[in-house]
């Protein structure tokens, strides 16, 4: 039973070595694949902006309603901290500088 696991790993390993050495990159064999023209490199753009665009999911009516919620409650929040800050160093530059 031992045997048979052991020369499991030891086949699983063999496969996955190299026979020879790697190529260098001026040796490597270039692929030859012909370059679309110019209409053909457009309609290929527009093909894959339909693909990506068929992969997008949109939230729901509920979800983009608790978005807009979360955005105005961050947004006003943001403004008042911004606002106090503006009055307390307003206070105080005038209480310095008269």
């Amino acid at each position: 039973m031992a045997a048979s696991e052991a020369s499991d790993v030891e086949s699983s390993r063999r496969d996955r070595t190299k026979n020879e050495a790697t190529p260098k990159r001026g040796e490597a064999a270039r692929e030859k694949t012909k370059r679309p023209g110019f209409f053909g490199r457009i309609w290929l753009f527009f093909k894959q902006v339909i693909d990506e665009m068929k992969k997008v999911t949109y939230p729901t009516g509920s979800e983009t309603w608790t978005y807009f919620t979360v955005v105005v409650v961050f947004v006003t929040a943001i403004m008042i901290f911004a606002g106090l800050l503006d009055f307390g160093f307003g206070k105080l530059s005038a209480l310095i500088f008269g």
